[in-house]
């Protein structure tokens, strides 16, 4: 009798390209699934290629703006996961757009492909937000669930990982500066998430129904804040600054200048968002809407930031370890 080999699942990434999703699509690879990454640029994503095998990681053009491209990259998927998502706005592409009209286009498309949906949002969003980024991304989360109740919703901290756009920043910083500013006094508290343990949690939802139509909250062992964040970064990276405190005042008005740029350091919208502490709510860790109640034991930063902070030392990799 002949066997029937079974076709292996589609997934497809949105925003796949970018720091997490490399993550979650080697992660998917790894567990043998077809996936298709959809993102504006498909030539810029080449560095997927070799994270599965020949043929397994396919990239198609996708723009959210675009329903009908949107259409096209989730045909015949079994699942569907979006990553996409903005810091600050630029040219078209603004929060609303992004996150609202965006997230409902996807979910719009996974229905009619009947395939199911894993939506990444972020700790903290709020319909009554005084941050235009948090307010959008409360948006786009009900847009979800109003089109596909069942979809699985993330909501992570800050993610750190060997591409993460904080601590690598801070550290770049830290190179060419005498001192480095702490936000509003520095005292916002952070739950840091490590980058595979997110996806990690993402790829489980693809075959495990029983996580379909929640939300979770993301966020690591240790819950740390914005100062204790920079004062770990530099004792790894081994370096001494001053960590000077801005009033919220201050900062705002710094951020006002530095939003100007090409690729702002620091915007007035990202202020507003530091304003609130950003860690685990205790009703998700009551009700095991976690890592923990994934079955997902969390790497802290003293693991995992040392294995790619020290390209920041004076001397790299080899430079001794300095004891106290």
């Amino acid at each position: 009798m002949t066997e029937i080999l079974q076709t292996p699942q589609l997934v497809v990434v949105f925003g796949g390209s970018g720091f997490v999703g490399r993550h979650i699509v080697r992660a998917l690879a790894r567990r043998g699934y077809r996936i298709k990454v959809a993102c504006r640029r498909p030539g810029l994503a080449g560095h997927l290629q070799p994270l599965g095998n020949v043929g397994q990681i396919q990239t198609v053009q996708a723009n959210l703006r675009s329903r009908k491209s949107v259409d096209r990259a989730v045909a015949g998927a079994d699942h569907v996961i979006n990553l996409v998502g903005i810091l600050s706005e630029s040219g078209r592409q603004k929060f609303g757009s992004v996150h609202e009209f965006g997230a409902r286009a996807i979910a719009e498309a996974a229905r009619a492909a009947g395939a199911r949906l894993t939506h990444m949002s972020a700790l903290g969003v709020d319909l009554q937000s005084a941050s235009a980024y948090s307010r959008s991304k409360a948006r786009g989360e009900k847009a979800v669930l109003e089109t596909l109740p069942q979809a699985t919703i993330f909501r992570p901290s800050i993610i750190f990982g060997p591409e993460d756009a904080f601590f690598n920043r801070f550290a770049a910083m830290a190179r060419y500066v005498p001192a480095l500013p702490l936000i509003g006094g520095g005292e916002t508290k952070f739950q840091p998430v490590y980058v595979d343990d997110v996806a990690e949690a993402v790829v489980r939802t693809i075959d495990n129904a029983a996580l379909a139509g929640r939300i979770y909250e993301l966020g690591g062992p240790v819950v740390a804040s914005f100062r204790q964040c920079l004062e770990e970064m530099l004792a790894i990276t081994q370096r001494q600054r001053l960590l000077v405190p801005l009033p919220w005042w201050a900062s705002k008005l710094a951020a006002s200048f530095l939003g100007l740029l090409p690729k702002p350091l620091l915007t007035t919208d990202q202020v507003v968002q530091l304003r609130s502490d950003n860690v685990v709510s205790s009703e998700a860790e009551a009700e095991g809407r976690t890592l923990a109640g994934l079955g997902i034991e969390a790497q802290s930063m003293a693991t995992i930031l040392p294995s790619y902070l020290w390209r920041f030392r004076a001397a790299g990799q080899f430079q001794r370890r300095q004891t106290a």
